[in-house]
């Protein structure tokens, strides 16, 4: 088996097979890297007598993922729920060791150690222990995104540029005592290699992926006399061209999951923009990425549906508290002021009025009426290929 079949197509259906009520972390370490690896089903039978605590499982030598697959499918098959909250170790001869880790001991207990009861809905929330990726989640929309996913009791993957403003989220909420956990990838979304890395980086940590969050985006406005040829490639590249790689990648992982779980789905959001429904005057470089983003979003929906693999967009309005309007320095806000844009505009809180006023709900959107719409996206069973507008009725579809 080559790496790349290891970590795309064996983990995560490992993981998917091998998990009870909840997903669990599975991972993969080579057999040199380990201080001991059974050479054979004798030897691993020896070592069982003196680990009984340990559910194990040896497969014999074999190049054949499939017939690897199928052999760990049977040993599943005998595996009660409980058993497959435990660790479980999965030897491959020759290859190294699976690990399902298995899910942490939540369970409350009083003051001489008795259990005296389950906390699992109260501590974990509404995505326990999925794997949530949330691209361009390092700051504004993605990083309110990725703090929602990760206090409803998700493992995230935050994938960025800005290193340092992803390590700095990391830090933060990795400080706790939670059950989950979150890490951060610099990935450049428009690269291929960049984003199959990504991917690869998310498998060795978690073991694979169940919702992809596609937020990362830019934006170059102006109109056809003023806006370059290379801007217009640099938003199409990012906007358009990211969101397929990310799903080109990310449905991999999910379609190995999905063949080995029957009852689970996966979710593909992208977050595109009210731009997306409705033309953008003068910026027409972003709206045209946007408008062709759910042309992909519809696409992918009718390729991926068989594999349970739903494909939505939510289409917020003007993030108005988020650095693209708010900057101090080169936030629209400032730059509409400047440029004398709002007629009798004096001050900052002018032009903000002038765009609030242009919404229905007179307030711009915010990271909580985006989860709002994300959640619905997950939690449903019955829509896929849908773009749900989050604008305060500035665009009524």
């Amino acid at each position: 088996m080559t790496p790349e079949q290891i970590y795309f197509e064996l983990i995560p259906a490992v993981r998917a097979m091998i998990s009870g009520d909840y997903p669990n972390i599975t991972n993969f370490t080579y057999k040199d890297s380990l201080n001991f690896f059974p050479e054979s089903v004798n030897n691993h039978l020896e070592w069982k007598k003196n680990h009984e605590k340990i559910i194990s499982f040896y497969i014999e030598e074999t190049g054949d993922i499939a017939q690897i697959l199928n052999e760990i499918r049977i040993f599943s098959q005998t595996l009660t729920v409980a058993q497959k909250s435990m660790p479980v170790w999965i030897y491959l001869k020759s290859y190294g060791l699976i690990h399902s880790l298995g899910l942490p001991d939540l369970s409350l207990k009083d003051d001489d150690g008795q259990v005296f009861g389950k906390t699992w809905d109260r501590l974990l929330g509404r995505l326990a222990f999925k794997v949530v990726m949330v691209t361009g989640g390092a700051q504004g929309f993605g990083a309110g995104i990725a703090a929602s996913a990760f206090e409803q009791g998700a493992h995230v993957v935050i994938a960025d540029m800005n290193r340092e403003k992803g390590e700095e989220l990391v830090e933060k909420y990795n400080a706790g005592n939670h059950p989950n956990k979150m890490i951060f990838v610099q990935a450049d979304i428009s690269n291929s290699e960049s984003v199959k890395d990504l991917m690869l980086e998310t498998v060795k940590t978690f073991g694979g992926l169940d919702i992809l969050i596609s937020n990362a985006g830019v934006l170059r406005a102006g109109g056809l006399d003023e806006l370059s040829e290379a801007d217009f490639d640099f938003v199409t590249k990012v906007n358009y061209k990211g969101f397929y790689l990310c799903t080109k990648y990310a449905s991999k992982l999910m379609k190995a999951q999905n063949r080995e779980q029957k009852i689970w789905f996966s979710d593909i959001i992208q977050v595109n923009s009210k731009s997306g429904l409705q033309g953008s005057n003068r910026n027409f470089a972003y709206a045209g990425s946007k408008f062709g983003g759910l042309g992909l979003v519809q696409s992918f929906a009718l390729e991926l549906v068989e594999d349970r693999i739903k494909v939505n967009a939510v289409c917020p309005g003007n993030f108005f508290d988020g650095p693209l309007w708010s900057d101090p320095e080169n936030g629209l806000f400032v730059q509409y002021l400047r440029a004398g844009k709002v007629e009798g505009a004096k001050t900052l809180e002018d032009v903000r009025s002038f765009y609030e006023s242009k919404v229905p709900m007179k307030r711009g959107v915010t990271v909580d009426d985006v989860m709002t719409a994300i959640y619905y996206a997950i939690e449903q069973k019955y829509e896929t290929g849908q773009a749900i507008p989050v604008t305060g009725g500035q665009v009524m579809r």
